[in-house]
């Protein structure tokens, strides 16, 4: 239960607008080699950079506000890929497109013929979710970046926060995030996380606590929309605090892991339009359904344009209503 990646990658692509990363800075950004031979070659159309939010505790301090919601490592064991956003960049037109993925997507897992939920994938390691990735949707991946539960937070707090908007008031109360009225409220790292994990989210409505039914469809949506502020947020928060720059970006290379090859003083350039409100976001077309007892979800065919377009060889399709 979790949603995480992008946010680091926003924060970071504000940081890196402001501030070039020192050596020391980026020596200490963890590099995960087992990625490197399975990522596409280069393309000439597009780069699409795979940002995975890991549901693990590992680190969890029992004193934080949100241990209660968040949990403990023995309570939650093991590592799953909670959030997947491809973020497709053009390279001739440098327009940015986001595209979630649902964590129960039906799929085959790796190179193997066992099908999962794909989010299970990322339990085999980050190689085998790259697999597992570009196998079911049939698009490159060029690289790679992943961002745990307390990376996470400590990214949004070291730019003091980050604007949640809501229509109406709206909860969760299995993660704890709260606001009480329809407004756009800066929330430090716990409430961020709380909005960012949620699977239960409610609106008021005429008096009424309304569930909304649109599942891990609309969490998807909410979580693009917080992937926009996020990276607004940090660019007006950098911009007015130059001097911070150091400690933003000492708290974006501490959370993320990523490819041997990606260049992160480039990638801050090249998603610089995030910061800008100059992207455009996608659902992935799925239809829902049963596998045995599991509830899931499968491409639909309406699906194929949206793909084609994140693969290179597509016209892009007209953006969401």
């Amino acid at each position: 239960m979790i949603t995480a990646s992008f946010a680091l990658v926003l924060s970071l692509a504000g940081a890196l607008g402001i501030v070039r990363a020192t050596n020391s800075a980026l020596a200490d950004v963890a590099r995960l080699e087992a990625v490197a031979p399975v990522l596409s070659g280069p393309s000439d159309e597009v780069v699409n950079y795979l940002l995975v939010g890991s549901d693990s505790r590992v680190g969890a301090d029992p004193d934080d506000e949100d241990f209660a919601a968040v949990g403990s490592e023995d309570a939650t064991p093991g590592m799953r890929s909670d959030t997947i956003i491809v973020v497709r960049r053009d390279l001739r037109t440098g327009e940015i497109a986001l595209m979630s993925v649902p964590r129960d997507l039906w799929v085959k897992i790796g190179d193997s013929g066992q099908h999962q939920r794909i989010n299970a994938a990322y339990q085999r390691g980050p190689d085998v979710l790259v697999r597992t990735v570009q196998r079911a949707l049939n698009i490159p991946i060029h690289h790679y970046l992943e961002i745990d539960f307390s990376g996470f937070k400590r990214v949004v707090d070291a730019i003091g926060g980050v604007h949640v908007c809501v229509d109406a008031p709206s909860r969760d109360k299995a993660t704890g995030f709260y606001i009480g009225k329809r407004a756009c409220k800066k929330v430090g790292g716990a409430q961020a996380l709380a909005y960012a994990r949620s699977r239960f989210f409610e609106e008021k409505i005429d008096g009424s606590w309304r569930k909304d039914g649109t599942g891990d469809v609309g969490r998807g949506a909410r979580q693009r929309m917080f992937v926009g502020r996020l990276a607004e947020d940090a660019l007006a928060y950098l911009s007015r605090h130059p001097l911070e720059s150091s400690s933003v970006f000492g708290a974006v290379t501490s959370a993320v892991s990523v490819d041997p090859a990606l260049d992160l003083v480039d990638l801050g350039r090249q998603l610089r339009p995030l910061a800008d409100g100059a992207s455009v976001s996608y659902n992935l077309p799925v239809d829902s359904g049963w596998a045995g007892d599991a509830f899931v979800f499968r491409l639909a065919k309406e699906a194929q344009p949206l793909l084609g377009y994140f693969s290179g060889v597509g016209q892009a399709p007209p953006p969401p209503g």
